[in-house]
């Protein structure tokens, strides 16, 4: 298998190049190399290429930032994955392609599904549905794997924040009414790599394309994610002058940001497990994992 990883600098991308590794031959590529707001660029990448799957792991991912860089988020979140999608199409590449719970309103009291209504508060919301849809639309053999939370030992993140805030100051709010699954970037990466490990053993064929939850089992608010990381850096010997104790519960009126979130972003992840036969493990268990990488 020859695999064309787009964005393999970030976080998931930096996971891919570990994961992807034992199935064959892979080719990372990151901007300024390849420019996903250049549709040329992205053409020339593939077909030099001719990879058999193309795996785009690269995105506009400041949420708040989007509000006002619109043409941007867009232009790299809806417009080159079609582009993507129409190349694949023409030299027979599969794409696997990651998505965001961004695209849901967060209203619902129970996870999202698949088929369930997309409804983004956001322009970075907007961007990555209309990216979906117009990679669903392209003809090409697609996966989109819609996650959220996602944090690693690589990269800029909400753990990474908050150990850095939790080791210099002495009070700290932290949002109480949004809920998700904290998922890590291995493990996105990893499930990934199952699923193109079963496409080589099963075939194509059996397995339908589309869109899968892939999230960490479990859930938290924000709040309940940065105690449980304060706790964990302490007990693994971080200094660390805010005890979990002392981070403030705050409602998201009290914190406002020109992107609005959803307050769900809980989604089920039953095709996925059922489809390929995954036991996904609790966000805990990642965040012990990437914890002990930091500390």
């Amino acid at each position: 298998m020859k695999i064309l990883l787009i964005g393999q600098g970030g976080q998931v991308g930096f996971e891919l190049r570990r994961a992807l590794a034992p199935l064959g031959e892979v080719v990372g590529v990151d901007y300024p190399d390849i420019d996903l707001a250049d549709s040329g660029s992205i053409r020339h990448w593939i077909k030099e290429t001719a990879p058999d799957t193309i795996v785009n792991a690269a995105a506009y991912t400041a949420v708040d930032k989007a509000e006002a860089e619109r043409d941007l988020a867009y232009a790299i979140n809806a417009r080159a994955p079609a582009i993507i999608g129409d190349v694949a199409r023409t030299v027979r590449a599969r794409v696997i392609h990651y998505s965001t719970d961004y695209v849901y309103d967060g209203s619902r009291k129970t996870p999202y599904r698949e088929d369930s209504p997309t409804q983004p508060l956001s322009v970075y919301g907007s961007t990555k549905r209309d990216g979906d849809a117009a990679l669903m639309a392209s003809g090409a053999a697609h996966f989109i794997f819609r996650t959220s939370w996602v944090f690693g030992a690589h990269g800029g993140n909400f753990v990474k924040t908050i150990l850095r805030l939790a080791a210099e100051r002495d009070t700290l709010g932290i949002v109480a009414d949004q809920i998700g699954a904290p998922t890590t970037a291995a493990l996105i990466a990893d499930v990934t790599a199952q699923v193109l490990g079963q496409i080589a053993f099963r075939g194509a064929g059996d397995i339908p394309s589309g869109i899968y939850h892939l999230t960490a089992a479990g859930e938290t608010s924000w709040h309940g994610f940065a105690q449980a990381i304060v706790r964990g850096a302490a007990a693994r010997g971080g200094v660390l002058k805010l005890p979990a104790e002392a981070i403030k519960a705050i409602s998201t009126a009290d914190y406002p940001l020109p992107a609005k979130r959803p307050a769900n972003s809980l989604l089920d992840t039953s095709r996925l497990r059922e489809t390929f036969n995954l036991v996904l493990p609790h966000w805990q268990a990642g965040l012990d994992h990437v914890l002990t990488q930091l500390i």
